[in-house]
């Protein structure tokens, strides 16, 4: 079959609340033909099934609801000047900065003056988790329970339990509720969750579920209770949340360098990846945030891309890895590197395996600490935490890895 070829200035690989907001400003910006490509049939990532509020703005209260933003960000970057084109989907590299894609109007191969990666992040379904017992029908994870409720109006079933204590498990149980079931109970493996269940629906903390029961439909989820007690919880629903990874198939495809921590593309706080002119941005790189920092980090990579367009961006290379210790799980940005940049609001971005009351974090380098900062609140499994990066400015370009730790 043949394959069509044409160039653009900036390509951009996914239309959700990153990619949109980074078409829009780049646009604006006179950067040129700026073309993003969606493989859903429409635009607008994530919050186009997540119909709770909270969305633009700085809480996670008020705001517009999910399809709501959703709209509005398309409508921003088309009205800013990029192309948008929908049900294409990139199916691989041919060249440092060209991509091989598939869509209605045949193959293509499209080269572009920079690419940015926008891909997002998706949930771990039951299989990835290694959960036990019969596949029957009933077993979601909230993207796509909520795709089937506010999407495509699908029946669920009548009781349903939530697997999970991030706060994705919340926006499931208010999406269950919408469609009429019953929540029999929210499931956490953790000692105790980070948020209350609203509503007054049962919490069962330190429980593991250790399989699921039924052949034409789920008829109960088994656990196994840290004390040792077993259970079966009758329901013919079950969902399981949180558990996201970055959606990083086309980065991994491309050869870019992947943080072990992250599991997404290794970056610097200019948001490049170890392929020159290929940036990363929103929650390919650390799933997973709200939608407005995946849109901030979309608005902040346009500078960078103008550089590179320009030629006047930093050289590669040059950075030092940051590494974190147990129970750290990773830091975001993951690299240093030359040219001054800041991550975004001037602080990075962690994560943790368990609760930690008020720890002190300690960074260095070779043996010598750059700096400690005492956290006034407990930083929990499932939320992010942050770091000033005010140390920046004293590690050695020359120097080993730069360490995390908190104690």
């Amino acid at each position: 079959m043949t394959r069509s070829e044409r160039t653009v200035d900036v390509l951009i690989v996914g239309a959700g609340p990153a990619g949109l907001a980074a078409g829009a400003e780049l646009a604006a910006a006179g950067a040129g033909r700026i073309e993003i490509l969606e493989r859903e049939q429409e635009a607008g990532g994530i919050p186009r099934h997540c119909h709770h509020g909270g969305f633009g703005g700085r809480f996670t209260w008020g705001g517009a609801d999910g399809p709501a933003y959703a709209r509005q960000s398309v409508a921003a970057a088309v009205r800013a000047g990029a192309g948008l084109r929908t049900g294409v989907t990139v199916t691989g590299w041919a060249g440092p900065r060209t991509v091989e894609t598939t869509g209605p109007g045949g193959l293509e191969r499209i080269t572009a003056g920079a690419v940015v990666l926008a891909t997002g992040a998706r949930e771990r379904p039951r299989s990835a988790r290694l959960v036990p017992g019969s596949r029957p029908p009933g077993v979601h994870t909230t993207g796509e329970l909520q795709q089937a409720v506010h999407l495509y109006g699908q029946r669920i079933g009548t009781r349903a339990v939530v697997i999970g204590d991030e706060p994705v498990a919340y926006a499931a149980v208010d999406t269950l509720r919408a469609a009429g079931v019953h929540v029999v109970a929210v499931v956490t493996d953790r000692p105790a969750a980070p948020l209350r269940v609203r509503q007054r629906t049962p919490l069962l903390t330190g429980a593991t579920v250790t399989g699921l029961t039924g052949r034409t439909r789920l008829s109960g989820v088994s656990l196994r209770h840290d004390d040792g007690r077993t259970t079966t919880l009758r329901c013919d629903t079950v969902v399981f949340s949180g558990d996201f990874v970055p959606d990083h198939e086309l980065a991994r495809r491309g050869g870019i360098i992947l943080d072990p921590g992250t599991r997404g593309p290794a970056y610097d706080a200019a948001y490049r990846t170890s392929r020159p002119g290929v940036f990363a941005v929103g929650n390919l790189l650390h799933a997973v945030e709200r939608a407005g920092v995946a849109a901030d980090e979309g608005r902040a990579v346009a500078v960078s891309v103008l550089h590179r367009l320009s030629g006047t961006d930093e050289p590669p290379g040059g950075g030092r890895p940051l590494v974190v210790d147990a129970p750290l799980r990773w830091v975001a940005p993951n690299l240093t590197g030359p040219g001054g940049a800041r991550p975004l609001k001037d602080r990075f971005v962690l994560r943790t395996a368990r609760r930690l009351s008020g720890p002190l974090l300690v960074v260095s380098q070779d043996g010598r600490e750059l700096h400690r900062q005492r956290l006034l609140l407990p930083a929990v499994p499932g939320r992010p935490f942050h770091l000033a990066a005010g140390w920046l400015d004293r590690v050695d370009p020359h120097g080993s890895p730069v360490r995390i730790t908190a104690l």
